[in-house]
């Protein structure tokens, strides 16, 4: 009976170790959580939102990505919005890559509640912030949506590459938000 209860016992330890090993793995190199902190990704992402982050993934313009601060302990969460070698302006609330104009749609909702002689985002060229006309290599220029009250690159200048944690990918909580981000 006795050596019944101990391979019981054995057999459950062992499967609960190899969950632990296979959650740990996981997450160390495919994925992550995450807790949004603060209200610069609204509304898209609020404060609170608990989030996925996969960190296999490639990351494209306009990404929602979470990294280490560079001026903080915290990570923050922000969109990709300049890859090394690109140039980066805002020119009358326009979003210009390379000479390139580029649509913001996440942005619609905010542009919609502001007069149309107000901007959203203030005019900038990488130059006036960060002394560098284009984004170096082995960095990211980054902005948050909710571009009034967000700390991003304008404040705190370019992140590296490496500092990035993963892609956002899924809303995990709240449960009425649940689902994929795109």
């Amino acid at each position: 009976m006795e050596n019944k209860f101990v391979a019981e016992l054995l057999s459950w330890l062992k499967a609960l170790l190899i969950a632990v090993v296979i959650v740990l793995l996981c997450r160390h190199f495919l994925i992550t959580p995450s807790i949004v902190k603060g209200e610069s990704m609204m509304p898209n992402l609020e404060d609170g939102d608990r989030i996925i982050l996969s960190k296999i993934s490639q990351i494209d313009r306009f990404d929602e990505i979470a990294f280490e601060a560079p001026d903080t302990a915290d990570n923050y969460v922000k969109r990709v919005i300049g890859f090394p070698g690109e140039t980066v302006e805002m020119k009358n609330d326009q979003l210009i890559i390379d000479g390139k104009v580029y649509e913001e749609e996440y942005l619609n909702d905010y542009k919609s509640k502001i007069s149309a002689e107000e901007n959203l985002t203030p005019d900038f060229t990488l130059y006036q912030l960060t002394g560098e006309e284009v984004v170096p290599e082995g960095m990211l220029f980054v902005l948050g949506d909710n571009r009034r009250v967000s700390k991003d690159s304008r404040s705190f200048g370019f992140i590296t590459q490496e500092s990035v944690i993963g892609d956002v990918k899924m809303r995990i909580w709240p449960l009425e938000s649940f689902g994929f981000i795109n």
